[in-house]
């Protein structure tokens, strides 16, 4: 059983490898065709796929950094949550709801402060 390891270890390996440069694009990988990776990660055990995943793939993010370095990786809609423009209109929306509630609750006291000033005043009980 202990021998066995090594050789599903590789087979592993190699069937990684073998996934990851099929379905690698062809204008991001990196010094053979791909048809040559292929028969190199099938053919030559361990140093085949190993080169393949070290060498064989360009892993940068188009700007030269490798991923996870600088900005986000992603280009398409993110969510609302963290698209600022959209908290900007979120929080210039709230403003305004306050500032309306506020000039209602206003214009109501002063309609109640002009109703209480034009109503006559109760005449005291003789």
């Amino acid at each position: 059983m202990l021998r066995a390891i090594p050789a599903i270890l590789s087979i592993a390996l190699a069937i990684f490898a073998l996934a990851d440069c099929v379905q690698t694009q062809d204008d991001e990988v990196r010094g053979l065709p791909k048809w040559a990776w292929i028969v190199l990660i099938v053919l030559i055990p361990w140093v085949g796929p190993i080169t393949w995943l070290l060498v064989g793939k360009d892993r940068t993010d188009g700007t030269g950094r490798g991923p996870g370095r600088g900005g986000p990786r992603r280009s398409g809609p993110i969510a609302p949550d963290e698209d600022p423009d959209f908290l900007r209109k979120l929080d210039e929306d709230i403003r305004r709801e306050r500032r309306e509630k506020e000039r209602l609750r206003k214009e109501q006291e002063a309609r109640e402060d002009q109703q209480r000033s034009e109503s006559p005043e109760d005449p005291p009980s003789a």
